[in-house]
């Protein structure tokens, strides 16, 4: 008997569990079509969207006797005029085997020439695909709508990227539409193991965004973290990729960028190619790219494409660049304060003529000159672009002669600061260029405080800073700090594309061979050795 009860009551608990699934998944899916009634559906939608001019409903009438009453609904400006008219509209209006009882059956399965037309119930998904640009039919007697696939408007063309310009290589750049940059990611690596998810994110906006990357190659532990991250935003908008950042990055307090993010479909390919993954948001050119890694923000797109000697230099070039942008007030600012003894005699004259007339010290000539020259440039960005420039210049000048006749600043201290901006300027990505600029006042208070030994304090804790940071769980200053051999090919100097056959160990955990053996260029003989032997071949013919 206890038996009995027992199986009863675990009986009981099956059923009020699958009575819970079944009540959970009914509020998932949210209110649904409860009338059959076209007038009844139509004043729906119209309270909804508040009647708003541009939800254009669109009633027909349809079948033999045209008694069938019909009501299409779209968004204008989201959707294409031709596929509304001559793929959905004149097929419905001609199609005289429509009958009442059977309407939506018949016309999801032989009226319409639509490639994605689907029947749905739910209210929530209807106004949903209807903001996406989708098209929907509600007919009379049926308590269901059809989803037509019908999106389309205008959008900007393919341009050159304006923010990652270079000498050699594609010119062309995403665009704000998420199928366009998809698709141009789609055009470099022909490949069905490239795989789309996409999501929507947003309670307000519902964004859609996409996770690209290619099965095989990319670290399955990084792709669960990046999802969970994805999955667990919980935000009303998503306007651009950098909200999506800001919410899935490893560290937030932080200056330095720990994804990367481009607007050249080349460099998304070349990054999926090592083992990383893209998130594409729609209504922004930007894609991020992760895991990124410090080296990373120091390479540029051409170096690919030119020869490894070349792209060596530059780079070893960029890398001393950003350390002048960074440093270069702070030493200046520690040498004229404490210690003086390592300027040259000459040098040291010169300076303290200069700042005999300047009422300040250099810390305050130094933080006073940087942030007149960040008012500029940032007047300069907001400015229209046909003045911005110009203004940026004149006023650098006009200031800086001004500053030094006025004896505020010397003109040593100028040089130094427009060298520290031109710097500033040659590092590849904004995102590290910032941060540079930001850091760069700690460490002129730094160097005004202690000195030398302050600065060098400043960034041995700015190094130690940077091996502290993951990106998704790789390390940051990766392949430099942990050390690996393969990875460290393609950072401060690259090699042949002919040695480099493996992809960065700390990235690609799967798949690493990207390239067969023995792939260096030797030829058989030298041009000296085939023009002789022609020559030879010509004198036995005659």
């Amino acid at each position: 008997m206890p038996s009995f009860f027992k199986q009863k009551k675990n009986t009981e608990t099956k059923d009020s569990q699958k009575q819970e699934d079944r009540n959970q998944q009914k509020k998932e899916q949210g209110p649904v079509l409860a009338s059959s009634s076209l007038a009844k559906n139509v004043a729906d939608v119209k309270k909804k969207v508040g009647s708003s001019s541009d939800v254009i409903i669109r009633e027909v009438k349809a079948g033999e006797q045209d008694n069938v009453h019909l009501a299409i609904i779209y968004v204008a400006g989201l959707v294409d005029n031709n596929t509304i008219h001559e793929s959905l509209i004149e097929p419905l209006i001609q199609d005289q085997a429509i009958q009442n009882a059977h309407a939506m059956k018949q016309i999801l399965e032989k009226t319409l020439p639509l490639g994605g037309v689907k029947a749905e119930k739910s209210w929530d998904k209807l106004f949903t695909e209807l903001m996406l640009g989708n098209a929907l039919v509600f007919a009379d007697g049926s308590d269901e709508a059809l989803i037509c696939s019908t999106q389309g408007g205008e959008h900007r063309s393919i341009q050159e990227p304006s923010t990652q310009v270079s000498f050699r290589g594609p010119r062309q750049g995403f665009t704000e539409s998420l199928q366009t940059n998809i698709s141009m990611i789609r055009r470099y690596i022909k490949n069905p193991n490239v795989w789309v998810e996409k999501m929507k994110i947003g309670s307000v906006t519902n964004t859609d965004i996409a996770l690209m990357y290619i099965q095989g190659i990319c670290d399955e532990k990084v792709l669960k973290e990046v999802k969970q991250r994805l999955k667990k935003i919980d935000i009303d908008s998503i306007l651009e990729s950098g909200y999506i950042e800001q919410l899935i990055e490893d560290e937030t307090f932080t200056t330095f960028p720990t994804m990367y993010h481009t607007e050249r479909p080349d460099v998304v390919a070349g990054n999926l190619l090592e083992g990383r993954f893209a998130i594409v948001v729609d209504g922004t050119p930007f894609v991020l790219i992760a895991p990124a890694l410090f080296i990373q923000f120091f390479q540029s797109v051409e170096d690919y494409y030119s020869r490894f000697d070349i792209a060596t230099s530059i780079r070893i070039l960029r890398i001393f660049i950003f350390f002048i942008s960074l440093v270069a007030p702070a030493v200046y600012v520690a040498a004229t304060t404490f210690h003086q003894e390592m300027i040259p005699t000459q040098l040291l004259v010169v300076i303290a003529a200069q700042r005999e007339i300047v009422p300040f010290p250099a810390v305050v000539e130094a933080i006073t000159m940087e942030v007149a020259f960040e008012i500029l440039r940032e007047a300069g960005v907001r400015l229209p672009r046909v003045v911005g420039s110009a203004v940026s210049i004149v006023g650098a000048l006009v200031i800086g002669q001004a500053a030094v006749q006025a004896g505020i600043v010397s003109p040593a201290m100028v040089i130094i600061v427009a060298i520290t901006a031109i710097a500033s300027f040659a590092t590849p990505a904004f995102a590290m260029a910032i941060s540079a600029r930001l850091i760069r006042f700690i460490f002129i208070i730094a160097s005004a405080v202690m000195g030398f030994y302050g600065l060098v304090l400043g960034i041995i804790m700015m190094f130690v800073h940077l091996c502290s940071l993951r990106s998704f769980g790789v390390p940051y200053m990766s392949p430099l700090a942990p050390f690996s051999s393969q990875g460290v090919k393609d950072t401060l100097f690259r090699v042949p594309w002919w040695a480099d056959q493996k992809r960065p160990e700390s990235i690609s955990k799967k798949d690493k061979v990207r390239q067969g053996k023995d792939q260096r260029p030797q030829p058989d003989g030298s041009r000296g050795m085939v023009n002789k032997e022609l020559r030879e071949g010509d004198h036995d013919d005659t």
